[in-house]
């Protein structure tokens, strides 16, 4: 035996090894619901579209029911500068007046979200796992309602009410369409929604994708939702990760100030994600290959973890 077939077998072994090990993990994710909030610069990536969409179909054919919910900001940032409109952003709200909202719909509905379901059917291909791609407006998936906010004048300390335009706020989950996907005993369908909804009226509104996920999530009472991000976890003030924490301990973090910036909205996402039924949620990096994998599939997981 050579060299080169010495380590093959080596490979072998200890890929085996990792299989059994992972066996009591496998069994606790088994015909459990797995919401993904997938987003970030790397979409753009087709190399890590592709590894995200092969892990999506890996845990679909262990027994898992990945949702997938994406976003897509650098994409649309992208297409408004080919078309010469300038984003105003408050609060880490993108402004949405009526070009940008129809903008914002053809990215995220149209290329972003048939992307992502196209290299899941291409991954699932030998096993006929399907990426399904959808949006809020789909058999009344997402009800939403105008988002409201208010900014304090520094000077006056008067607050008044800021018009972020069509940006809504998700008041309704109808989970019956993707419930009946993810059920579907003759068929592996992996839904893959786009985070735009309607008003009551009828109006077409952008809405926060890691605050659709949250709230599809809480509506199909998944195991775990996982929000892929940029950071290894929720750091405490020595900079190391904390691997699990509660409600409580998630808001004195915010309150104390130890987290900061945009790792405050993806707390308060987590939080009302176990709020609203979510067993728990996981802040991890999505950029490292296989991070959802070690999350479910090994003993210490791959980010943090928040649950009640």
């Amino acid at each position: 035996m050579d060299e080169i077939e010495r380590q093959s077998e080596e490979r072998g072994w200890a890929t085996a090894k990792t299989l059994a090990e992972a066996l009591p993990f496998i069994q606790i994710y088994d015909r459990e619901t797995v919401v993904i909030k997938y987003g970030g610069h790397a979409m753009g990536e087709t190399a890590v579209a592709k590894q995200f969409a092969a892990d999506v179909v890996l845990l679909k054919l262990m027994g898992v029911n990945p949702v997938v919910v994406h976003g897509g900001g650098p994409q649309i940032s992208a297409m408004l500068d080919k078309a010469g409109v300038k984003s105003n952003f408050v609060d880490g709200l993108r402004v949405t007046d009526r070009d940008t909202m129809a903008v914002a719909e053809m990215v995220l509905s149209g290329a972003v979200n048939k992307e992502i379901a196209h290299w899941i059917s291409v991954a699932g291909k030998e096993a006929d796992v399907r990426g399904i791609g959808l949006s809020g407006k789909d058999a009344g998936l997402l009800t939403v309602e105008k988002t409201t906010r208010t900014k304090r004048d520094p000077d006056s300390l008067i607050e008044h009410e800021v018009d972020l335009g069509f940006v809504g706020e998700p008041t309704k989950v109808d989970p019956k369409l993707i419930a009946g996907l993810i059920a579907s005993e003759t068929d592996d369908w992996v839904p893959v929604i786009a985070p735009i909804g309607v008003a009551e009226d009828g109006q077409t509104y952008n809405v926060n994708a890691d605050t659709v996920a949250g709230a599809v999530a809480g509506s199909l009472h998944a195991k775990r939702m996982l929000l892929l991000t940029d950071v290894k976890g929720v750091m405490d003030r020595n900079g190391d990760i904390i691997r699990q924490m509660t409600l409580s301990e998630a808001q004195a973090l915010i309150d104390d100030g130890t987290a900061s910036g945009g790792m405050i909205p993806k707390l308060q996402t987590a939080m009302a994600a176990v709020q609203a039924g979510v067993e728990a949620v996981v802040i991890l990096d999505g950029r490292r290959p296989h991070a959802m994998l070690v999350e479910l599939f090994t003993e210490y997981g791959a980010g943090t973890l928040v649950k009640a």
